[in-house]
């Protein structure tokens, strides 16, 4: 008898596919993905180890060049502070003014002193001239002349002793007034208005702005750590896409902590916050790791394959990407961590 060709076939149940069946249709779609032939013309690439540089990363903190404090010249109360932390000032600017009450009662009895001396000093040269015309006609003898003579001169070497005296408060008073010591910013303000100072006191830090990284490598790695060296920060640190580099320009011959120290210079840091923390690399020897171009890596779902040739087929394998490594010979060069081995050959997709 004919079967009817109305009826359920073979895997089928009430027109439903059965789950072993559905299993042998997806993987038969992977296969046919993942199993083809390399094309003819297509390049292949043999897998082989190469050295290339190792980094290590390591944190390094943003100080500036140089730290200096604004020191007070003269002990007395803090009367003026022009500045706030953060405020940009340059080299002379006058950020704060110490006063001293004494100063200005000096001021006062110096110039009462001044005011009564010019007078005798006045009082001095009228003499001097009416004793020299009384001596020109005969009424005086010359020793009145020499005494007058000398009467005036005491009396204006007491006046510019006086007016030295007055000078010598007066920059006295100018030193009141706190300068700058460098162009840069304020780091931080170490007084108020109104707190009492003694000469030499610091009243504020000011950071230049030529900033510099400081670098603490753990000394396993201090061998490979030397000046001249290049360091590379990532572009995420400065909010961008592209990397900065560096150079390492002192070597610090002292460990602390188990922490070899060393600054580096790195152009373009910007406005940073003195003591921020970044990520860099740094040298660390020499070491072998498998290179490839990047165009035979593809990304699906998230995830990286490469294609290798086998026979008479290609098949598509996961694979852990690394870092990017461009070098002279690859420069779009892309360091594989796992998935390949060496005589692998590499299908370009």
């Amino acid at each position: 008898m004919r079967c009817s060709t109305n009826g359920p076939r073979r895997g089928e149940r009430n027109g439903i596919v059965d789950q072993p069946m559905r299993g042998l249709i997806v993987l038969g779609i992977v296969a046919a993905a993942t199993l083809h032939a390399a094309p003819a013309h297509a390049e292949i690439l043999t897998v082989a180890s190469r050295s290339v540089a190792d980094e290590k990363a390591v944190f390094a903190t943003v100080e500036s060049v140089s730290v200096v404090p604004a020191r007070g010249r003269i002990g007395g109360t803090i009367v003026l502070l022009n500045v706030r932390e953060g405020d940009s000032v340059t080299r002379g600017q006058t950020i704060a003014a110490i006063g001293d009450e004494k100063l200005a009662l000096q001021m006062k009895s110096l110039d009462a002193q001044i005011d009564a001396l010019q007078a005798q000093s006045n009082q001095a040269q009228t003499d001097f001239t009416r004793t020299e015309g009384l001596v020109e006609r005969g009424t005086l003898p010359r020793v009145k002349l020499d005494e007058a003579r000398t009467a005036l001169n005491v009396a204006e070497n007491a006046l510019r002793a006086r007016t030295a005296e007055r000078a010598v408060v007066q920059q006295q008073f100018n030193e009141g007034e706190v300068l700058a010591p460098a162009d840069g910013r304020v780091l931080k303000k170490l007084v108020a208005v109104g707190s009492v100072v003694l000469p030499g006191d610091p009243v504020a830090m000011i950071a230049q702005q030529n900033f510099k990284l400081r670098l603490r490598v753990p000394e396993r790695h201090a061998r490979f750590l030397k000046a001249g060296d290049k360091i590379r920060l990532d572009g995420a640190e400065f909010g961008e896409q592209a990397s900065e580099s560096g150079v390492i320009d002192l070597v610090y011959p002292q460990i602390e902590d188990g922490r070899v120290i060393a600054d580096a210079t790195v152009e373009n840091l910007g406005e940073y916050f003195v003591g921020d923390r970044l990520r860099v690399w740094i040298s660390g020897g020499q070491r072998t790791a498998f290179v490839i171009p990047s165009s035979y890596v593809t990304t699906r779902f998230g995830i990286d394959y490469v294609q290798i040739h086998q026979a008479d087929r290609t098949i598509s394998v996961p694979v852990q990407r690394g870092r990017d490594l461009q070098t002279p010979d690859l420069p779009n060069g892309l360091e594989i961590l796992s998935g390949i081995r060496v005589g692998d050959q590499l299908v370009q997709p």
